[in-house]
């Protein structure tokens, strides 16, 4: 079976870029980001307030009108994140660091603490804006993974990402 990467969802002057891991199987047979049901970024960034409905992954594309992109570490979709090599790793990371140079998003939401650490070659990160960013000026910001395979509780995890939308509604724009 032949999977194909999904489509990055980006422009200038976002507000946020989302990054996650690499695209799930789902999201790969139906060409949208965060498509396995088991998954909650879609409820997530609504119950965080970050969106004003529940989003569906078709409706992905939606999100760059709220001033928000979506991308991967990774564009090879496997059935977990475990399945990553070292090599794709840093091959993304650089991409990655492209893609953020290029569209300076006003921050840059890692969806998962492996995200940033692959990005960052950081090992100690804790929840939150990172104080200090492999690109001054962008905040980065690490949130919990949204896969329904995250242990941390709902409410939990929902609370961190309500951290940045109230990060990025009260941070004045870098100029």
């Amino acid at each position: 079976m032949h999977l194909e990467p999904i489509p990055d969802h980006l422009q200038k002057g976002l507000k946020i870029l989302f990054v996650g891991f690499n695209p799930s199987i789902r999201s790969s047979q139906t060409g949208f980001h965060y498509a396995n049901p088991n998954n909650r970024f879609w409820k997530i960034l609504f119950e965080a307030g970050l969106t004003p409905r529940k989003f569906l992954p078709e409706e992905n594309h939606e999100l760059l009108s709220l001033g928000y992109g979506l991308t991967n570490i990774v564009a090879r979709p496997t059935k977990e994140a475990a399945e990553i090599s070292k090599v794709e790793y840093a091959e993304g990371a650089a991409l990655l660091e492209e893609k953020i140079r290029r569209y300076r998003p006003k921050a840059v939401c890692f969806v998962g603490k492996g995200v940033y650490q692959e990005y960052s070659k950081k090992r100690s990160i804790s929840w939150g804006v990172q104080e200090e960013p492999v690109i001054p000026g962008i905040i980065e910001y690490v949130a919990p993974s949204s896969s329904g395979l995250v242990r941390i509780k709902q409410n939990e995890i929902v609370d961190i990402y309500r951290g940045l939308n109230e990060y990025i509604t009260k941070t004045p724009p870098v100029v």
